[in-house]
């Protein structure tokens, strides 16, 4: 999963905006600071408290490619936690109605997936069976 940052020259450095994330910002001396300081704002922007609610918009797939934007990855374990819980709560689902779904034994098991954890091939593999939509070829970008 990228999500994409516009960079803006000044005249002492660099600045960039995150285009799906409102609010995610960073600046930066150099064009490699630059780049490094929008990993760690994407990081702190999407970190989560327990009882968060909040659904991050996935990233804008046109945004490919466009001028002085660059693509910053994020983790194979928090894009997938980003992946579930944006399609469990635009779904209107609890956590143990998805937890069911995926055959899992306890709600438990399913929230370690929403808070990184690191899945299982076989996991993975029934997320795609159950829930074909979700774009789970983020995971590996």
């Amino acid at each position: 999963m990228n999500y994409h940052f516009k960079l803006h020259k000044e005249n002492i450095g660099y600045w960039a905006e995150c285009c799906e994330l409102d609010g995610c910002i960073t600046e930066g001396d150099t064009l490699n600071e630059t780049y490094n300081a929008c990993k760690e704002a994407l990081d702190v922007y999407l970190y989560e408290g327990d009882d968060s609610e909040r659904i991050f918009p996935l990233p804008d797939e046109t945004l490919e490619n466009k001028k002085n934007t660059i693509k910053i990855m994020v983790e194979p374990q928090k894009a997938l936690a980003i992946l579930l819980k944006n399609h469990r709560l635009n779904k209107k689902m609890t956590q143990k109605q998805f937890a069911e779904m995926l055959g899992m034994k306890n709600i438990y098991s399913y929230q370690r997936l929403e808070k990184e954890s690191n899945a299982t091939l076989n996991i993975i593999n029934k997320i795609h069976k159950v829930f074909p939509e979700i774009k789970l070829e983020y995971l590996f970008q």
